[in-house]
């Protein structure tokens, strides 16, 4: 008779979960925000866009659908960063989909 559950373990311990995984670790999540300018002008960015995407060709595809402007911001701490002027959130998101980036991954934030 074998029983697994009994055995003994330190919960202080520091690789507990694996040199690997982070708990609520949200990196491989794509983020849409929006930011309040001056008067009623807002600002929509886009994070969180895997390596292996153009960002240059996304911000094209962007500004050519939605008729707005854009551009790309490096961050140092969020990396490449796609801003566009106004409220895009919902048209972001729909554009993502219809890629093929998983819609669980895709995270709207904001008012």
């Amino acid at each position: 008779m074998n029983v697994d559950n009994l055995q003994q373990f330190d919960p202080l311990q520091d690789d507990l979960l694996g040199e690997t995984d982070e708990v609520g670790s949200q990196k491989e999540h794509i983020h849409i925000r929006i930011q309040q300018r001056n008067g009623r002008k807002t600002l929509t960015t886009l994070q969180g866009l895997g390596k292996e995407y153009d960002l240059k060709k996304i911000l094209k595809a962007f500004k050519k659908e939605f008729a707005c402007n854009g551009n790309i911001v490096d961050d140092a701490e969020l990396g490449q960063v796609i801003q566009l002027q106004g409220d895009q959130r919902q048209k972001i998101q729909n554009f993502l989909v219809e890629a093929g980036v998983d819609k669980k991954t895709i995270n709207v934030h904001g008012f």
